[in-house]
């Protein structure tokens, strides 16, 4: 990692759901958000800031690891204005999915359409400041990190059983409309000068407390329909990054393989230092997996020992794992190349 350090700081930005989110739900009505305590228990301020954590998240980790002396800021912040907004920004928001109509039970939320048109107008705000040619060179030398999809199975087609969308589209129909309508997304992404793109994996959604606890039955295995989900996307995710490249003619799309990542230490927890990778640190029912994180929830003591913080999200440490892999993994984890090889190029 010290060799990344070494890279003149680049702007981070940062699009997606609540893996990423670092606060920007918490300006907006919705009961999509992680504003309370035990949130940010670990944090460095030891207080809760948006993250759905007990400390740092994926990109928290990644802004550490390339050096930036700070991990960009929420779009939605009224910090964000002046110089901080050359470190890049954060337009992820809690609950969102691929699809328009995923998270619409959390009603207020940022869209991914509307999480690019924040993105455009942060690029005006920035010309403003420091003019239109520094800004695009600004942009195309970024680093940009995209994690979405996971709430489109979660929080749409599997939300209750017959939901509108499993009515509508068998599974492998529903996966390659969500694969053609992020191609939209990236096309637009590209299209507004990035340089470099991390798009991460579906991740092992069916593993997750909240899954475990939904079946009633599962004695702990991972609930099947997810895990068959997340096998046909990745694939056929990594499948449409791989033709984008191509058809752009560089590799600006690098895929991430998060299920693959996490498989690890969510089948042999122990061996990275964790105790369980079935029961959440903060929740409640079975496995810890049922409702919201809040004061009120059953909290483990040590969160180095659990994979999950709570029912859906990995806790600091897991999440350490997963950036180190980002960095230096192997094709099997990366592809076309890791990020600290995409960086140095």
């Amino acid at each position: 990692m010290s060799s990344l350090t070494m890279v003149e700081a680049r702007a981070f930005f940062v699009f997606g759901d609540s893996l990423v989110d670092s606060g920007n739900n918490n300006y907006l009505v919705t009961t999509a958000r992680a504003d309370s305590p035990p949130y940010g228990i670990d944090f460095p301020t030891r207080r809760p800031t948006g993250r759905f954590s007990n400390g740092l998240n994926i990109p928290d980790l990644i802004s550490e690891a390339i050096g930036n002396e700070e991990p960009p800021l929420p779009y939605l912040s009224p910090e964000l204005r002046g110089r901080r907004l050359l470190n890049g920004a954060n337009f992820a928001s809690a609950g969102i999915g691929i699809l328009n109509d995923t998270g619409f039970q959390f009603i207020n939320i940022i869209r991914m359409y509307q999480q690019l048109d924040y993105f455009q107008q942060y690029q005006q705000r920035v010309s403003r400041l420091i003019g239109k040619p520094q800004t695009q060179r600004l942009v195309s030398q970024a680093l940009v990190l995209i994690t979405v999809g996971g709430n489109d199975f979660v929080n749409n087609y599997f939300l209750f059983p017959y939901s509108a969308r499993s009515r509508q589209f068998s599974l492998p129909d529903y996966v390659r409309l969500l694969i053609s309508e992020y191609k939209k997304i990236l096309l637009r992404l590209n299209s507004l000068g990035v340089g470099r793109v991390l798009v991460t994996g579906a991740g092992p959604l069916g593993c997750a407390p909240a899954e475990l606890a939904r079946s009633g039955t599962s004695n702990g295995r991972c609930s099947a329909e997810l895990q068959r989900a997340a096998s046909l996307y990745d694939p056929q995710l990594l499948q449409m990054i791989n033709a984008l490249n191509k058809k752009i003619g560089r590799n600006v799309f690098i895929a991430a393989n998060t299920n693959q990542m996490q498989e690890d230490f969510l089948s042999t927890p122990r061996r990275y230092g964790f105790i369980t990778s079935k029961v959440a640190c903060c929740g409640q029912g079975p496995y810890n997996g049922m409702g919201l994180c809040t004061v009120l929830s059953n909290l483990c003591p040590n969160r180095e020992l659990y994979v999950f913080w709570d029912a859906f999200h990995p806790t600091e440490k897991a999440n350490r794992m997963i950036v180190r892999h980002i960095l230096t993994g192997t094709t099997k984890y990366m592809n076309p190349m890791n990020l600290s090889s995409a960086l140095a190029l």
